[in-house]
């Protein structure tokens, strides 16, 4: 079973991801993309499906599936 991505909380709606992680160095990610927070509080890297939460936005303490399907509703 592959274990489920990792989310990063952020205070600031523009991120860099380069796949670096805890035992994981940059050298060994993926290219490194800059990544802009909609209106929906969070982005997911295309690489590596790491998501981004933005501090204090709509999906800050939201589970992933609820911030997917647009809500907790």
């Amino acid at each position: 079973m592959i274990p489920p991505p990792e989310t990063t909380r952020v205070s600031a709606p523009r991120v860099a991801c380069d796949g670096a992680q805890a035992g994981i160095p940059a050298a060994l990610g993926h290219p490194r993309v800059f990544l802009e927070i909609d209106e929906r509080g969070f982005v997911d890297c295309g690489y590596c499906d790491r998501r981004f939460v933005l501090i204090g936005g709509p999906a800050d303490g939201v589970s992933r599936v609820e911030a997917s399907i647009g809500g907790t509703e």
